[in-house]
């Protein structure tokens, strides 16, 4: 399967990592950025090439592989993709974007005989580095058998979820139960700090206990140590809740924790900590609500 021909768009925090799972498995080609000093700069470290357009990034890739920010960048790299490359290409989307877009890129794609899976990942830049990312897809399921070997690169969960925009969709409960154990989380520790607790001994003991999560044993200390430049930048978060919200409108249900973390990383938004970890929530944490 090393005859795939691999190019990735998009190499920030979670982009430039899983390039790189790629390019040491021999299956990258070529790498893309908005910003092309980077994309020529990760190209030189991995050994690869960085097309300056995106017509000749797509017209040799058999796998085209996007990790951008937004709904806009995804359909404006589909139209593109669509217009230069060969018929039979799949584009793999790793972005978190709505469904909505998901399935209009997927249009797109579509009539030039190109194949689309909506593929959002979860597990953080650790994920990222360590290749161990949960990847939850939406879409044909002869496509994904077909990239399946550059997914496994950095991959430690491969779902198939559905049809176009399922992928989008779970990754939408995925971000509500992130935002709403970062509440708790962030919650509970201030509290632990007024208390005068030993965080060295608390951390391994609600660990061990029915307390333990990802995001408690990911951030719990780096918190508490008040370093916030690990992990998923909470302007990020904010921005998917933001999706998550329109979701949970139409379908009618409860959006408690959606409209808490929106408001709450709205304020942290508006001091200057967009592009902080999500943990920087323990700041607004620290201090009672106004009465």
């Amino acid at each position: 399967m090393n005859e795939l021909k691999v190019a990735f768009a998009g190499l920030g925090a979670m982009g430039h990592p899983m390039a790189g799972h790629l390019a040491r498995a021999g299956l990258l080609a070529q790498v893309w950025n908005r910003t092309h000093a980077k994309a020529e700069s990760v190209a030189a470290e991995l050994g690869v090439r960085a097309p300056a357009s995106v017509a000749e990034f797509a017209r040799t890739a058999d796998v085209i592989a996007l990790c951008v920010p937004a709904d806009a960048d995804v359909l404006a790299l589909a139209r593109e993709i669509a217009a230069h490359a060969k018929k039979g290409t799949v584009v793999v989307d790793h972005s978190t974007v709505s469904s909505v877009t998901a399935r209009a890129a997927a249009d797109i794609l579509a009539a030039s005989g190109c194949a689309f899976l909506d593929a959002p990942v979860s597990g953080g830049v650790e994920g990222a580095r360590n290749g161990k990312l949960a990847i939850m897809v939406g879409g044909d399921a002869d496509a994904l058998v077909r990239v399946r070997p550059v997914l496994d690169c950095y991959a430690a969960r491969i779902s198939h979820m559905g049809d176009v925009g399922a992928g989008q969709n779970t990754k939408a409960v995925n971000q509500v139960l992130v935002a709403g154990i970062a509440q708790a989380v962030c919650e509970g520790l201030a509290l632990s700090e007024k208390l005068g607790l030993d965080a060295e001994r608390l951390l391994p003991t609600l660990l061990a206990g029915a307390a333990s999560n990802w995001f408690l044993d990911k951030r719990g200390a780096t918190m508490l140590r008040n370093e916030f430049s690990v992990g998923f930048k909470l302007a990020l978060l904010h921005k998917d809740l933001k999706i998550v919200r329109e979701l949970a409108v139409a379908a009618g249900t409860d959006r408690s924790v959606i409209e808490k973390s929106l408001a709450d990383y709205a304020v942290l938004l508006a001091q200057g900590h967009g592009d902080e970890d999500i943990s920087a929530l323990i700041r607004l944490k620290r201090r009672s609500p106004p009465a």
